[in-house]
């Protein structure tokens, strides 16, 4: 509930960029001054830009909050969170949840479970996606650790669906060798508790590029994804998760 928010950056570059939010009330009609969303101590250093999410979907909860899943590259990759009880207006720090020693991660994806617990899925650049558990909705977070999926240093995104399972896109394939590899391969893999994945669909596999996914179930129970199709366009795919 709440107005329509949009997200996005602006600067020269990941290490260097800040976030910005516009909302609406009308939803799209009409927007809302652009603000800066602000800057924290939290990231490590004095007055760190604050940057909304990154890439990937923030989640709201049942009582209101947003958590947006966030990552820096300032500083090594690491993840940490965003987090607003009052619709964009006051925003709270949660992380960084890892200093880069074991993995250089960016780009989370929330996926939610009973009992208050979250799981976050990250891109990494050590070759594989890293997983991190929360026990209390997010509040705190264990340390990043292998999902046991590959990741060729590639964007992904999952989302947890309304019958309860969790639903991951990603590029399952190791970063350079014998095709398919890098790139090349697109696939989506279910789950019931975020540990062991089946794969259940292979949107793209070719020479080029398939990349940046993003997943969303709308309210008819459809899953509309996403992704960059050769670097030259923009493909969505709908799927019936029934059918996985």
């Amino acid at each position: 509930s709440g107005p329509l928010m949009l997200f996005y950056k602006v600067g020269p570059s990941p290490s260097e960029w800040w976030g910005m939010l516009i909302t609406s009330e009308d939803c799209g009609q009409t927007w809302s001054t652009p603000r800066r969303i602000g800057k924290d101590d939290a990231l490590g250093q004095p007055n760190t830009n604050l940057l909304g999410p990154v890439k990937n979907k923030p989640i709201q909860l049942a009582d209101g909050t947003i958590i947006c899943p966030s990552s820096s590259e300032h500083d090594g990759w690491r993840v940490h969170f965003e987090v607003t009880r009052d619709l964009g207006k006051t925003w709270q720090v949660v992380g960084p949840i890892n200093d880069a020693s074991q993995f250089n991660a960016i780009q989370p994806s929330i996926l939610t479970y009973p009992d208050n617990r979250m799981q976050i899925l990250c891109r990494t650049q050590e070759g594989v996606l890293a997983s991190g558990w929360s026990n209390d909705g997010g509040k705190t977070w264990e340390a990043l650790e292998s999902s046991g999926l590959p990741n060729p240093n590639s964007g992904t995104d999952a989302v947890t669906l309304a019958d309860g399972r969790q639903l991951l896109v990603y590029n399952h394939t190791v970063r350079r060798g014998d095709f398919p590899a890098g790139r090349q391969l697109l696939n989506v893999a279910v789950s019931s508790d975020g540990k062991s994945w089946k794969p259940v669909l292979t949107l793209e596999r070719s020479k080029g590029e398939f990349s940046y996914p993003a997943v969303i179930q709308t309210a008819d129970g459809r899953v509309h994804i996403t992704y960059t199709w050769q670097r030259q366009t923009v493909r969505h795919v709908v799927v019936d998760p029934q059918k996985l």
